[in-house]
C-alpha cells in the first residue's frame, strides 16, 4: 500500500484527497518508483477541473506526470533501468493511465529518464517539463537560431523562464511580457533582454523598437485567445507564432487572413511532440543535460510543499503569484 492523491469529482483543489491505495508490481514495460519530489504543472489543474485536452475517464482519478525518485522494481521487457537508480519522469503518458502524486507509483519505462548526479530530487522534478516544452517548441518546431528574437508571455512560469534560458544558450534574445511591475526585476535577473509591462506600456512599440522594426522571429504564446491577433502582428516576416497554451480561456481566432500576412506561420504545440517521440526526446535530453551541466539551465523553484499539503500547493499554483516551479516533496 502507498499514499496517493485521488479526486472523486471535478472541481477546485479541495476535491483532492490523500488516500491509501495498492501500488502493485510493475507489469510489462512498467517501472515502480519511490517518489521523492513531484513537479506541479498547469495540466494537472486543467485535468482536475475538466478543462484539459483529454477528459477524465473514470473516478477516482489520479494526477501528476512529473516526478523524481528512485527505481524500486522493473517489469518484463524493461531495459536500461534497475532498482536503486535515480530517475525522473517526463510527461509522456495520460493521467488516465498513471499518476505520480504519490509516495510510490507505477510509470511506463519509456517516460523515464536517468537523473544526473548533480540533480537532487527537487531539481529532478522541476526541470524536464519546462525545458522539454521550451526546447520542443522553439528549437524542434520553431527552428530558433542565433540572432533571433523570441517574444513570450507567461514569462514568469517555469516554462517561460526555461525559454529565456534556452534563448540565451542558443544566442537568441528573449523579450518577456508581464502584466505588472511585480515580476519585472526577476525576469531581468533570469536573463530576459527586455521586459515589457503590458498594463503600462505599448507592447507593439517596444517590440518594434527592440528589433529595429523587424518584429520577433518567434512568438512563444501560452495565453492565446483574442490577444493572439496583436501578438501575430509582431511576428517578423516568415517568422513563427507557436501557441502552446490557452490560459486566456477564450476562443482563439486564426489571424492570418485578417492581418494579410500570408507568410505568417501559426502552429499549435504540445510537449508530447517530444516526450512521445523517441528520437526527439533523445535530442532534447542531450541538449538539456548539457545545459544543466554548463550552468546555463537550472531549476527555478518558487516554493515547496509536503505531500499532505497538496491542496494548498494547488491553490498557490492557481494564484499565479509564483515565479518558477512549485514542487511537492515526499517524506518516507
Amino acid at each position: 500500500m502507498t499514499k496517493a492523491v485521488l479526486f472523486h469529482e471535478l472541481g477546485g483543489p479541495e476535491v483532492m484527497r490523500l488516500q491509501e491505495v495498492a501500488v502493485g508490481e510493475p507489469g510489462p514495460g512498467e517501472v515502480r518508483i519511490r517518489i521523492d519530489a513531484i513537479g506541479l504543472n498547469r495540466a494537472d489543474v486543467l485535468f482536475r477541473t475538466g478543462n484539459y485536452i483529454e477528459d477524465v475517464k473514470q473516478f477516482p482519478a489520479r494526477l501528476g506526470t512529473e516526478a523524481a525518485g528512485v527505481v524500486e522494481a522493473v517489469g518484463d521487457g524493461v531495459a536500461g533501468f534497475r532498482p536503486g537508480q535515480p530517475v525522473s519522469t517526463v510527461p509522456g503518458f495520460s493521467q488516465n493511465d498513471y499518476g505520480v502524486y504519490a509516495e510510490r507509483a507505477l510509470v511506463p519505462a519509456d517516460a523515464l529518464l536517468h537523473r544526473p548526479a548533480e540533480l537532487d530530487p527537487v531539481a529532478g522534478a522541476s526541470v524536464w517539463m519546462p525545458y522539454l516544452t521550451a526546447y520542443g517548441a522553439l528549437v524542434e518546431a520553431g527552428g530558433m537560431r542565433p540572432g533571433d528574437t523570441v517574444l513570450l508571455n507567461a514569462a514568469s512560469s517555469s516554462t517561460g523562464l526555461a525559454a529565456i534560458h534556452l534563448a540565451n544558450r542558443i544566442g537568441a534574445r528573449a523579450i518577456a511580457l508581464t502584466r505588472t511591475e511585480a515580476k519585472k526585476e526577476a525576469l531581468l535577473k533570469e536573463g530576459a533582454a527586455e521586459v515589457i509591462v503590458t498594463e503600462q506600456e505599448d507592447v507593439a512599440a517596444r517590440v518594434l523598437a527592440a528589433t529595429d522594426g523587424r518584429g520577433a522571429e518567434l512568438v512563444f504564446d501560452a495565453v492565446a485567445g483574442p490577444g493572439i491577433t496583436a501578438l501575430a502582428r509582431l511576428v517578423a516576416p516568415e517568422g513563427t507564432h507557436v501557441v502552446y497554451g490557452a490560459l486566456s480561456g477564450e476562443p482563439t481566432p486564426y489571424p492570418g487572413i485578417e492581418l494579410g500576412l500570408p507568410a505568417l506561420a501559426i502552429r499549435s504545440y504540445t510537449m508530447h511532440e517530444v516526450s512521445r517521440h523517441p528520437e526527439r526526446l533523445r535530442r532534447a535530453e542531450a541538449f538539456i543535460v548539457a545545459g544543466l551541466r554548463s550552468g546555463a539551465f537550472r531549476s527555478v523553484v518558487d516554493r515547496t510543499f509536503e505531500l499532505h499539503q497538496i491542496v494548498d500547493a494547488h491553490r498557490h499554483l492557481e494564484s499565479n503569484a509564483q515565479i518558477g516551479k512549485i514542487v511537492v516533496t515526499v517524506s518516507h
